[in-house]
């Protein structure tokens, strides 16, 4: 190839004068650096700026994260379904602040025009604190309950899930007086929702992978008053701000 056609053919992207550094695992960055980098690496599909520092995620196994993700989203999209105004999304991008720009494994938020406290930028990007996100944890020591959890109760997400795979062990934190606490399941084992009426997770169901049990007391929440109350309070919010 000729000097000449070799111009031709590089792109505004590969020019040395504006060839950015790769992203690398620890990079310490603003979250507009961190993107303009993403961006130009169309072959990374997951990376994370927590705190000002890169994380790179590692290939995923089926049985420790993509079933037990799919689980959770099961779940999460059936309360979806059952409810206007809502909206689900699977490892949105998500604008936290200058330091935090993450990919939680799942989102479920209430739009603005019901009273939601996200939105999308003009380039299609999640911004704000979506009322519940979830993650796929190994155990403990992941990131998802250090620095990440810390992030997210900063930016004032109201709800956070951690599932702990080797740990057997799922924590649904809330955001009460600018901290998370746990919150407990009741005598049937099951946890609800303080931000969503009756979305309603049977823990030790869903750890067994019985996902017959986990829809069925989602359903039955689904179905009772105080979920259609919830349904008619969004949709009253959201024609009042169309007045």
């Amino acid at each position: 190839m000729t000097s000449s056609t070799a111009k031709s053919t590089m792109t505004s992207r590969e020019t040395p004068s504006q060839k950015l550094p790769p992203l690398e695992n620890g990079d310490r960055l603003t979250r507009q650096e961190f993107e303009r980098r993403y961006h130009a690496m169309p072959e990374v599909k997951k990376a994370e700026l927590i705190e000002g520092v890169v994380y790179m995620a590692s290939p995923l196994r089926f049985t420790t994260h993509a079933k037990p993700h799919g689980h959770l989203i099961t779940w999460l999209g059936l309360y979806e379904i059952a409810t206007p105004q809502l909206q689900m999304g699977i490892e949105p991008t998500l604008r936290l602040d200058i330091d935090n720009e993450v990919q939680p494994d799942g989102v479920l938020l209430i739009n603005a025009e019901s009273g939601g406290r996200s939105t999308l930028s003009d380039d299609g990007y999640l911004e704000g604190s979506p009322e519940l996100v979830v993650e796929i944890a190994a155990s403990s020591a992941a990131i998802d309950l250090g620095d990440k959890k810390r992030a997210y109760r900063r930016s004032g997400i109201q709800e956070y899930i951690v599932w702990q795979v080797f740990n057997q062990k799922i924590d649904w934190f809330s955001l009460q007086d600018g901290d998370y606490i746990s919150l407990m399941p009741n005598q049937q084992g099951t946890i609800c929702s303080l931000v969503f009426p009756e979305l309603r997770l049977d823990v030790a169901a869903m750890l067994q992978g019985n996902m017959q049990q986990v829809l069925a007391v989602l359903q039955a929440g689904i179905n009772s008053a105080e979920h259609q109350t919830f349904v008619r309070q969004l949709i009253a919010t959201q024609q009042g701000k169309r007045r």
